[in-house]
């Protein structure tokens, strides 16, 4: 057992013992109730599973959570799919995703999303050039699955995102 202290979406949960093989995926279902966060493949390949990791030095990235133990997030602070909603608005990215119907089934959706917000944030501060937006949309979300193949759709809404905020994400 390890003693566990973490932020979720902005709040503080812990101290609470979990067990040190608990994955995090989990302990967001189990323990929390945060049911956004799915269990795709369990091999950390699909990344339907990826929560945003924020680092202490203002940086974000995703870390899948299907095989690394909760206890590897001890003293983090994460967001998961139902933390990019404020005050029960979708945020513009979770619009531009029911928009685009970017979803058939939604498994992998929640993953595809966090990683899209990663991009969002990471191009606000160091925009690119409008003629590598497509490449740099593909890169990002590369290695993220769908079994119902909406890759296009995704890539599209993410698209149409960074467009109508153009002054922010591009140079």
């Amino acid at each position: 057992m390890t003693t566990l202290n973490i932020t979720i979406n902005g709040g503080p949960h812990g101290p609470m013992d979990v067990r040190d093989e608990l994955t995090m995926n989990d302990f967001l279902r189990e323990y929390l109730g945060l049911t956004g966060t799915k269990f795709g493949c369990g091999a950390a390949q699909c990344l339907s599973c990826a929560v945003i990791v924020d680092e202490a030095d203002g940086t974000s990235h995703t870390s899948p959570t299907c095989i690394v133990p909760a206890v590897s997030f001890n003293g983090k602070s994460i967001r998961t799919v139902e933390g990019l909603a404020k005050n029960g608005e979708l945020s513009a990215l979770q619009k531009a995703f029911i928009d685009h119907f970017s979803f058939q089934c939604g498994y992998c959706t929640a993953g595809f999303l966090n990683e899209s917000q990663v991009l969002l944030e990471r191009l606000a501060k160091a925009p690119v050039a409008r003629v590598d937006l497509d490449k740099t949309i593909l890169d990002a979300l590369n290695g993220h699955l769908c079994r119902c193949t909406g890759y296009f759709k995704y890539r599209e809404a993410v698209r149409d995102v960074i467009l109508a905020d153009s002054k922010r994400y591009l140079v």
